[in-house]
């Protein structure tokens, strides 16, 4: 039997030491495709997730550290697809003067660079965002609206029968990658702002994510680079301050808050433009409290809903009469009945 020399290594151990090798590899190859679309993907992730090169020499501690290190990447991805927003509170707007002022600006804008025609809003989905917030199934969704409902009682009482006049003028830029329309300064804004932090600490006492607790800045967005990947490639990078340099002081009108909306981010647009909304507040009256269009579609949707299911149920009860045992059979029994009296009578 040939003994391996000293210092040396025999087969069995050079097995062992490649075996763990390869499954560290494999782990991390895992973990850098479990990662690659997370946000944080541009940081070192080996440094981030502590992972080595270097194998480890007990194959039982190894195993260990995987499920460590795989039990900390699901916690960094659960905690980070808990700040991403599918929902929010939306102040639409509905007043025809700004919305045309708007489309008039659109329009001089791809008149200068038609390309950004791909990054316009459509003006059915003009509104002001008071917040973003996580919804992520139904129960939540549910929840989010008895929030947005006790949000009434404290607007109508910070408001105290007044109406919120919202006026707009001037353009501005985040970052030069979108462009909204200006809320003009006054009191208003702060009534605008306490109504945002009063939802901002309704929402978080009944459990929901919200969002980011920095600043809140009420706009109104006309445009963002961001809708079209192809404008970046494209080399549209930035918003040019000279392609809406006559409408900087533009007046565009005024928004009366009259309705607040519990949004969707995904689920599909109605046929208007406008977000899907799971619920709404009516804050006071608009226009001697005259519905506007967006109302009139909801109500209507809900007529023709009401009428086909009724429609339905009365069919399904029709049907289960006629299935019923004895009914519908009665009129064949008296003709029996009538048929045997008269065969008995003939026969007196």
């Amino acid at each position: 039997m040939e003994r391996p020399e000293a210092g040396g290594i025999n087969s069995n151990e050079c097995e062992n030491v490649s075996r763990k090798k390869k499954m560290l590899e494999e782990f991390e190859a895992n973990t850098m495709d479990s990662l690659i679309d997370m946000p944080f993907a541009t940081v070192d992730i080996q440094d981030d997730c502590g992972i080595t090169d270097e194998p480890q020499i007990n194959l039982k501690r190894s195993q260990e550290n995987e499920w460590v290190k795989s039990d900390q990447v699901k916690k960094r991805k659960k905690k980070r697809k808990d700040y991403q927003p599918n929902y929010f509170l939306s102040i639409p707007i509905t007043n025809k003067e700004i919305i045309k002022g708007i489309k008039i600006l659109q329009n001089a804008i791809i008149q200068q660079d038609e390309r950004l025609a791909k990054a316009m809003v459509s003006d059915g989905s003009f509104h002001i965002t008071l917040l973003v917030m996580q919804l992520l199934n139904e129960d939540e969704v549910n929840i989010g609206i008895d929030a947005l409902l006790e949000l009434k009682p404290f607007i109508e009482e910070l408001l105290q029968g007044k109406h919120l006049t919202l006026p707009f003028q001037g353009i501005g830029t985040f970052g030069n990658q979108v462009g909204f329309v200006k809320l003009a300064e006054g009191d208003h804004v702060n009534s605008l702002l306490e109504i945002a932090e009063t939802a901002n600490r309704t929402f978080q006492e009944k459990g929901i994510l919200v969002g980011e607790s920095r600043s809140f800045k009420p706009h109104l967005t006309f445009m963002k680079l961001s809708k079209s990947l192809w404008l970046r490639k494209n080399g549209v990078k930035k918003i040019d301050p000279d392609l809406y340099e006559k409408f900087i002081s533009h007046r565009f009108g005024e928004e009366i808050l009259y309705r607040i909306d519990l949004c969707s981010m995904l689920k599909k647009k109605q046929s208007n433009g406008y977000y899907h909304c799971e619920s709404s507040i009516v804050i006071g009256e608009k226009n001697g409290g005259e519905p506007d269009d967006a109302e009139l579609v909801r109500l209507s949707k809900r007529l023709v809903e009401n009428a086909v299911l009724k429609a339905v149920q009365q069919y399904l009860e029709e049907t289960q009469n006629k299935n019923k045992p004895g009914e519908g059979s009665s009129v064949k029994t008296e003709a029996a009945d009538q048929n045997g009296n008269d065969n008995e009578n003939n026969r007196k």
